[in-house]
């Protein structure tokens, strides 16, 4: 599989079937698995092969199809997956950092990733420095030679400002940091983060791998020694592992995403477009727009403006509300990445925790909503987003 194409990878690879041969992956929901003599037991728990399972927390063989799958899409060694993408962000950076430890951070982050940079890691000792990600020179400032890990959104939730991953990569690993990219916006589609530096990746699976708004999940990849090494003994001791189930139901999800993904990129850049300039904005944020001022670093990072918008309305929350409200094919709901259309108000969503100052600081105004774009028809998609722009 690995000189296949991505779509060719993504409807085959990773697959084991059992001795009936089936078609569609098979869903093992077992918690365990029965060895065939004592020895044999004694012999797992000490050294386990690749389809030799003891315990669904450590492994089991519907997840493993899954991580296989996405390490064949992402270009990584190996997989581990999560129960959440916060299972995944938390446990990529708990993993691996302890008391004393030094993080570099972005500071334009999803919500809860904060929470675990700013309140849960300098509870247990980690100092971490929070940086304006998209400028090289605060980066260079930040990262020490004591500095454990850089951690950034490649493309941020939700104001969608891009940081260079091959730039800051080399910033950290002229200091021997891991460099840690939390990838969702940018998608397992578009994304060449491996190849650009990042040693780890981390995906809400939840998102576009998933597609269709039914299961929670988590991925994180990297190199198999950090993976099996670092990554899964933390995890299959903490619980946060993924269940055969979500597993079956995201290689479902991966046999279509790099359809899904570009069609919805591509209403994504029409949408821009047809909207830009129109009187009940500020701005339109898309980094496939020429005025956007990282329009070069997306072309360049991902060859695309990607799937997601965001949307600064004059008249602040009022007129926010008033969007939100006129939409009737988008819906309000605070998930992305979804086969259908999603608008979200951060300010008093996602990022309601923080105070009004933080989030100006953020660039996360009253007026700005987040659109992720599904694959509904473009032409009705810019139809109901024009009216509702129109009712404002």
């Amino acid at each position: 599989m690995e000189n296949r194409k991505p779509r060719t990878r993504m409807v085959h690879g990773g697959t084991r079937r059992s001795r009936w041969n089936e078609v569609s992956e098979a869903i093992f929901l077992t918690q365990g698995f029965v060895y065939d003599s004592a020895e044999q037991a004694e012999q797992r728990f000490v050294s386990s092969g690749p389809d030799e399972y003891i315990y669904a927390r450590y492994g089991n063989p519907t997840v493993a199809m899954f991580e296989e799958r996405m390490a064949l899409l992402e270009g990584a060694e190996d997989a581990f997956a999560a129960a959440s993408g916060m299972a995944a962000v938390n446990g990529a950076l708990t993993s691996m950092l302890k008391a004393g430890d030094h993080l570099v951070s972005a500071r334009a982050l999803f919500g809860s990733c904060l929470y675990i940079v700013e309140e849960i890691l300098p509870r247990f000792g980690v100092e971490v420095t929070l940086v304006d990600g998209s400028d090289l020179d605060a980066w260079r400032a930040a990262v020490r030679p004591d500095t454990k890990a850089v951690f950034f959104e490649s493309m941020s939730n939700p104001t969608l400002d891009l940081v260079d991953i091959e730039a800051v990569a080399k910033i950290a690993h002229a200091q021997d940091a891991v460099v840690i990219v939390d990838n969702v916006f940018s998608t397992p589609v578009f994304s060449r983060a491996v190849e650009q530096g990042a040693d780890v990746v981390v995906y809400s699976s939840t998102k576009h791998i998933d597609g269709q708004g039914r299961t929670l999940g988590g991925v994180i990849l990297g190199q198999r020694e950090h993976i099996r090494g670092v990554v899964e003994p933390y995890m299959k001791h903490t619980g946060g592992s993924m269940s055969p189930f979500t597993a079956w139901v995201q290689l479902k999800g991966l046999e279509t995403i790099d359809l899904r993904v570009r069609a919805q990129a591509g209403s994504a850049q029409a949408i821009a477009e047809a909207i830009n300039g129109h009187d009940a904005l500020e701005k339109v944020i898309y980094p496939g727009l020429p005025g956007h001022p990282q329009s070069d670093l997306a072309r360049r990072q991902l060859g695309s403006g990607g799937t997601m918008l965001a949307l600064e309305l004059v008249g602040g929350k009022e007129a926010a509300f008033r969007f939100l409200n006129a939409l009737e094919i988008v819906l309000i709901s605070n998930n992305l990445g979804d086969a259908k259309s999603i608008v979200t108000h951060p300010a008093t969503t996602t990022h309601q925790r923080l105070t009004a100052e933080r989030r100006a600081d953020l660039g996360i105004g009253d007026g700005l909503v987040r659109l992720s774009v599904g694959i509904e028809d473009t032409e009705d998609l810019i139809d109901d987003i024009l009216s509702a722009l129109d009712a404002v």
